[in-house]
């Protein structure tokens, strides 16, 4: 018996492995070869090409079958419109996190760590060494996030109020965070050998709460540039950065059989441009195309989409992302530089076609960062807020609490949270923050809190924000420059915590009720006063008698008069709420 069952054991074994290998085969043959590079020429030497000359690309794409084609006007055409879900969400989680939370060096840690000087390249010697010796591939490597839970975390962030979470697919460091069939440095392969994206799926259904995936590889080719030089002074001085690495150099190590290229990319600092801006804090090279390297950039641009397909194909997510600053992905400038080509609309034909054959209708839709109008696209407000209402497009308002990936020092603080939500909501906008993990995937102790913190006023104030719209007006109060005095730009930090609101400051929406709901954006002492101006009964904005105010989560009757310049209600004593109080107004 226990020979038979050894035999049976041994069998089983071996058919898994002849299925895994098969398995990993078939996903070498589905990676498109990287063509023939003309070796690098010297730096700084070649022009870029005129955007305005070169005729867009179109690629060849498997585009599943469908009413949408890869052309905007078919897009425009065929898409129903924008689902009711994003306008009653109001609230979501950015979960901005991968290897680069290893660094504790903030944001863009994969590129800085070869900028000597950076706060990234000093915090990799201390951890890693050298980046000549040791450069990003071994983050890679010993990146484990071992209390990465997204079923708990997706847990944390739906009692913090969140109705859909941002989820990070690949950042600019061009590492896959799924079981990529396109991208073998990924996270399967690679590091924490999980197929992150799954479980982060698996979590938010079982939460019910919607999801997206983010995508930020269109950057990738210029934004590694910074791989590929070396140290100027030092022991170091003049030894290549492992950007310089190729596929031999892999043999007998961990590495061997992974292309570097399909990592970092080829060295483009020949372009005029492209080298300075690599040591820059944010910049894109100039615009223009990459004419020397035509093939190259047809198969990345080829890769760039089949990687989204893959994603939108096995993930089924409720929205997906492009990183950017102008119109679109390869667009030639901007974050576009280097091409132009057709590639952002076959990711989103061939996603809308697939979405409405799972699902029967198509109730999902792409954020374009920054795009204008366009049915079909959703856009984004980065760090800043609109100063008046936006209506022309639906737009989510985004921001880091700190920065977009961990660093010490951060300042976690609910009420500067909340003061941004208000800020987006009463101007017709949703919010999406992110709250950034540690290296080990867990929430620290003040993000922790400030969650909690949160989620208590969501909840009481749920009917003011969730499925609400502009008024007609975002708020009034306290005049800037002759503008609405409003909670500042930038990622959230002590500057947001600090930031003090008046007794003269309201912010305004109405809600799904059909209510009108006027957020105080500071608590007022107990029996004080408020006036809001907008409210009275000779206002331009109101134009109906009020009559009903009462406060949320709050069971007693409120004092109240409407007078011809202002409503005017007595605040009740014993206030034991924080940030914003919000008063219910019936008309």
């Amino acid at each position: 018996m226990r020979i038979k069952n050894f035999i049976a054991s041994f069998l089983i074994l071996f058919c898994f492995y002849q299925l895994s290998a098969q398995e990993s085969a078939n996903q070498q043959k589905a990676l498109p070869p990287i063509p023939n590079i003309p070796p690098p020429g010297q730096k700084n030497s070649t022009a870029l090409g005129d955007i305005n000359t070169f005729a867009e690309v179109k690629l060849d794409l498997p585009i599943y079958p469908g009413p949408f084609k890869p052309t905007w006007q078919s897009i425009e055409a065929n898409y129903p419109g924008d689902p009711s879900w994003l306008r009653d969400a109001k609230f979501g989680i950015w979960v901005h996190f991968g290897p680069q939370a290893s660094g504790e060096s903030g944001d863009w840690y994969a590129r800085k760590l070869y900028t000597p000087g950076s706060k990234a390249y000093e915090n990799h010697l201390k951890k890693y060494g050298h980046p000549s010796d040791s450069g990003y591939k071994e983050v890679l490597h010993s990146w484990n996030p071992k209390k990465l839970d997204p079923a708990k975390l997706a847990k944390i962030y739906k009692d913090a109020g969140a109705r859909f979470l941002m989820i990070q697919g690949v950042h600019h460091d061009n590492f896959d965070l799924w079981n990529s069939r396109y991208q073998p440095w990924n996270s399967v392969n690679i590091g924490p050998k999980r197929d992150l994206l799954g479980e982060w799926a698996k979590a938010c259904r079982a939460n019910n709460i919607r999801y997206g995936i983010t995508f930020h590889h269109e950057y990738t080719w210029w934004w590694w540039q910074t791989a590929f030089g070396s140290d100027t002074s030092g022991d170091k001085k003049g030894i290549p950065y492992d950007g310089n690495l190729t596929m031999e150099d892999g043999k007998g190590k961990w590495w061997e059989g992974l292309d570097p290229k399909r990592l970092y990319g080829i060295d483009l600092r020949e372009y005029k441009g492209v080298e300075e801006r690599a040591h820059s804090p944010w910049s894109p090279p100039d615009p223009g195309i990459f004419t020397k390297h035509l093939d190259y950039a047809k198969w990345y641009t080829t890769q760039w989409a089949l990687r989204m397909m893959d994603v939108t194909e096995h993930y089924d997510p409720d929205f997906i992302y492009t990183d950017g600053t102008v119109q679109g992905p390869f667009t030639g400038n901007g974050t576009g530089t280097g091409y132009k080509v057709d590639a952002m609309q076959n990711v989103i034909a061939d996603y809308y076609n697939r979405t409405l054959q799972k699902r029967g209708k198509v109730n999902t839709f792409s954020i374009v960062k920054f795009r204008d109008k366009t049915n079909g696209t959703v856009t984004t407000e980065e760090f800043a807020i609109p100063a008046n209402i936006k209506t022309d497009q639906p737009w989510i308002a985004e921001a880091p609490v700190g920065d977009w990936y961990y660093a010490p020092n951060f300042t976690y603080d609910s009420g500067m949270m909340i003061r941004y939500i208000i800020e987006a909501i009463a101007r017709d906008g949703n919010a999406a923050l992110c709250i950034s993990l540690l290296p080990d995937g867990s929430l620290d102790e003040g993000s922790t809190k400030m969650l909690k913190e949160v989620g208590i006023w969501m909840r009481r104030n749920g009917d003011a924000i969730y499925g609400s719209h502009a008024w007609r007006i975002p708020g009034e109060g306290q005049q800037e420059n002759g503008k609405l005095r409003m909670i500042p730009g930038g990622a959230l930090n002590k500057r947001h915590a600090d930031f003090k609101f008046s007794a003269e400051d309201f912010r305004f929406t109405k809600g799904k009720d059909g209510s009108l709901y006027t957020f105080s954006m500071t608590i007022p002492e107990g029996g004080s006063q408020i006036k809001i101006k907008s409210l009275g009964s000779q206002s331009d904005y109101l134009k109906a008698k009020v009559k009903k105010v009462s406060l949320l989560g709050y069971r007693g009757s409120l004092q109240w008069k409407q007078e011809s310049d202002a409503l005017i209600v007595t605040c009740p004593d014993n206030i034991k709420f924080s940030t914003a109080l919000v008063f219910k107004v019936e008309s």
